[in-house]
C-alpha cells in the first residue's frame, strides 16, 4: 500500500483523522518532527477515535530519516505551487505522498528535492488558497487506491 508522509504535521484532529484513514485503507502514516502537538493529545484521539491500534503509523525526527526509512519509492510532494494535476498521475503500490504542514506548506528546500513530475496538486477554483490537510490527502489516497483495484479491500 501507500506510505503517507506528514512533514511537521500542526494540527491535533487532521492528523486524527489521518490515522483513520490510514486504518481503513492499509496505508502506512509517518510523521515527521517537530510535530505540532503531542500524540496523547485528546483532539488526536476524538478524532482517531479507536483506529489507533489499527494503523501503521512511525514518528521520524526528521526530513532525511524519512527518506531512509523509505528507500526505493517514488515520492510525489503534493503542494498548491505543483504544477501536474494529481490525477495524472499513475499511482503504483508502495508509493510515497509527502504532504506539509497546514499553515505554510512544504519547505522550499524540500520542494527543491522534487521535480515537476513529481510536485502535484489538486485543482481548485482561482483565488483558492489550500485544502484542508486531512481532505487532500483523502483525496489522493483514494485515487492511488482506485487506480491499484482497491487492493486489500473490501
Amino acid at each position: 500500500m501507500f506510505d503517507i508522509v506528514l512533514y511537521q504535521p500542526e494540527i491535533p484532529p487532521n492528523t486524527g483523522n489521518l490515522i483513520r484513514l490510514a486504518a481503513n485503507t492499509g496505508c502506512r502514516l509517518h510523521l515527521v518532527e517537530p510535530l505540532g502537538f503531542d500524540l496523547s493529545d485528546k483532539q488526536v484521539a476524538r478524532a482517531g477515535l479507536d483506529y489507533h491500534d489499527m494503523a501503521c503509523v512511525t514518528v521520524h525526527q526528521d526530513w532525511e530519516s524519512v527518506q531512509a526509512a523509505l528507500p526505493g519509492r517514488r515520492w510525489f510532494a503534493l503542494t498548491t505551487k505543483g504544477s501536474r494535476n494529481y490525477a495524472s498521475v499513475e499511482f503504483q503500490a508502495n508509493d510515497a505522498l509527502l504532504f506539509g504542514p497546514e499553515s505554510r506548506g512544504l519547505p522550499p528546500e524540500v520542494l527543491a528535492q522534487f521535480d515537476a513530475d513529481h510536485r502535484l496538486r489538486l485543482p481548485m477554483l482561482p483565488g483558492s488558497r489550500s485544502m484542508n490537510l486531512s481532505n487532500a490527502v483523502s483525496v489522493v489516497v483514494f485515487e492511488a487506491w482506485r487506480q491499484n483495484d482497491f487492493a486489500g479491500g473490501a
